[in-house]
């Protein structure tokens, strides 16, 4: 088997809100084999730089689009394809856009793997460590307390017994902040496990101040408190409190994750498999629990991506909760025909060959984006 093409199909609704929500858009990846099987995947990143990452032109022998690199190659090798990438666009790449669009393609490249041998991802994962996974709803803050214990309600009325919530407005007012985290606890109760993301709000004795003011309220974990590149601050946080201090969904590479372990002393790391990719996310998943660390999931786009790391957390022994994005995105609802199943509060990995979705090819001509 050969891929023949790769396509970088940006879907893009007539209005973009001035959010940190990347459920709003999505760049899905379509990679097509001589044996008539099309892979797809998706990359969570600036869409229209990914898609620029894949369809370049040679440049030059270290400096070329990664269509060019893969047509021809067979989708099992991999490991291969993955060195190939990698290689050919180390004057530009090596880290950030370029690793993320190689993910795409390695997600795709595993869903034609599954579908040719008829089998779900996560068993060619070696995996198998589960069947359901936990899953929190995952949402955007609210613009005041009231509404946010409200959309928190809603969450646990569908059956989630986890919610998250984050970034904007939290960040520039501690009074507020706590405010926020108040009306969440006081509207789940006490069993309701509660999950904040900082959205790189603060710096470091901003982020101790509120680990103070959040711990009455028994929060699962803070994720991203700090910019990514702080390592020594993550580590003096973490270090100061027995919250679990999450992060990793900015990193790219696995020696981004070590430094982020090692240097950075994060509890829960934090691996987006449309950034990453299935052939190195288990790589890094095995070095967080070498260090006895959780590794979970980064997911705020499409059904793909919440597919993708259902199968990875099948295929690794230290993931405990599943992150599912709950925001009411079209994007997000309707690029698969067969969304993700939940029951009891619990994602179920998906049985079908490859990533087991089915992408609704209509629905992807109806909103590509040919500006």
């Amino acid at each position: 088997m050969k891929i023949t093409d790769v396509r970088a199909i940006y879907l893009k609704p007539k209005e973009i809100k001035a959010r940190t929500d990347s459920s709003q858009d999505a760049l899905i990846i379509e990679v097509e084999t001589d044996a008539g099987i099309i892979g797809y995947g998706e990359v969570d990143s600036c869409p229209l730089v990914t898609k620029a990452i894949i369809e370049a032109p040679v440049s030059h022998t270290l400096s070329q689009g990664l269509k060019g690199l893969v047509i021809g190659e067979d989708p099992f090798e991999h490991e291969k394809i993955w060195h190939k990438m990698y290689e050919g666009t180390l004057y530009y790449g090596r880290n950030g856009a370029v690793i993320q669009a190689m993910a795409g393609i390695d997600l795709a490249l595993w869903d034609i793997m599954g579908k040719a041998l008829n089998q779900p991802v996560y068993k060619l994962l070696g995996g198998g460590f589960k069947d359901r996974v936990r899953a929190y709803a995952s949402h955007m803050f609210a613009f005041s307390p009231e509404e946010t214990a409200e959309v928190a309600r809603r969450a646990v009325d569908q059956g989630f017994t986890a919610v998250k919530f984050g970034w904007e407005p939290m960040g520039p007012d501690p009074e507020f902040d706590e405010a926020l985290v108040r009306a969440i606890r006081g509207a789940v109760g006490d069993e309701v496990d509660v999950l904040i993301d900082g959205g790189l709000a603060w710096d470091l004795k901003a982020a101790m101040e509120r680990v103070k003011r959040f711990e009455p309220y028994n929060l699962f974990w803070l994720e991203e408190p700090l910019h990514p590149d702080n390592l020594q601050g993550y580590a003096r946080l973490a270090e100061s409190t027995g919250m679990r201090i999450a992060a990793g969904e900015e990193e790219c590479t696995r020696a981004g994750f070590q430094c982020l372990m090692d240097e950075g002393k994060i509890d829960v790391v934090q691996v987006d498999v449309t950034r990453v990719g299935l052939t190195e996310a288990r790589k890094i998943a095995f070095d967080a629990h070498q260090r006895g660390l959780i590794c979970v999931n980064h997911t705020f786009t499409t059904d793909i991506n919440t597919a993708a790391s259902l199968h990875f957390m099948a295929s690794i022994p230290n993931s405990i909760i599943l992150e599912y994005c709950a925001e009411d995105s079209i994007i997000r609802r309707r690029t698969v025909r067969n969304p993700i199943k939940l029951e009891d509060g619990y994602a179920l990995v998906p049985q079908g060959p490859g990533l087991g979705v089915e992408v609704d090819r209509e629905f992807l001509r109806e909103y590509e984006y040919r500006g």
